[in-house]
């Protein structure tokens, strides 16, 4: 077999083994009890679906009768960076994100922009989704500390329906 033979043979492997142990998070889930609303920020109940190239967490934010629809974030499983508006109050937020694979775990990185006193600012919110077992996500949220407080890190673990 020619060298660029053996070259594609190998990238071809390469990737069908990354494809492999790339943790399949898709699916309906439900936040165990006991975990706090501000742990990961998506409430109780959220909607996973991922294939190669992208994660989408979709949950509902409001209530019923504010008759708005589901939350949609859409990531780049390559890290390239993601931008998801937001409509917030009277404005819309655009959140500005990248995810890298850490061993098992994927984490996301999110930078919120925002203007306090006429300053613009940023935040940032990272979060760690590790799969403890198929039907078990556990997602630990660190928000960074703003105008000098502390960072603060929860965790919830949520059951696959």
């Amino acid at each position: 077999m020619k060298r660029s033979g053996l070259v594609a043979v190998s990238v071809l492997f390469s990737a069908i083994a990354l494809a492999q142990a790339m943790p399949q998070f898709a699916g309906q889930w439900a936040r165990e009890p006991g975990y706090n609303d501000i742990g990961s920020g998506w409430g109780d109940r959220v909607s996973v679906t991922q294939d190669a190239a992208k994660l989408i967490i979709e949950y509902d934010f409001f209530s019923r009768g504010d008759m708005q629809a589901p939350l949609k974030f859409v990531y780049a499983l390559d890290g390239t960076q993601t931008t998801n508006a937001v409509m917030m109050g009277r404005d819309v937020q655009n959140q500005i994100s990248k995810v890298k694979w850490i061993d098992s775990s994927l984490v996301i990185v999110t930078a919120h922009s925002f203007t306090l006193d006429g300053k613009a600012m940023t935040s940032e919110v990272t979060q760690t989704l590790t799969l403890e077992s198929p039907t078990s996500l556990v997602v630990e949220t660190t928000r960074a500390g703003v105008l000098g407080g502390p960072a603060t890190t929860n965790k919830s673990v949520y059951r696959k329906l």
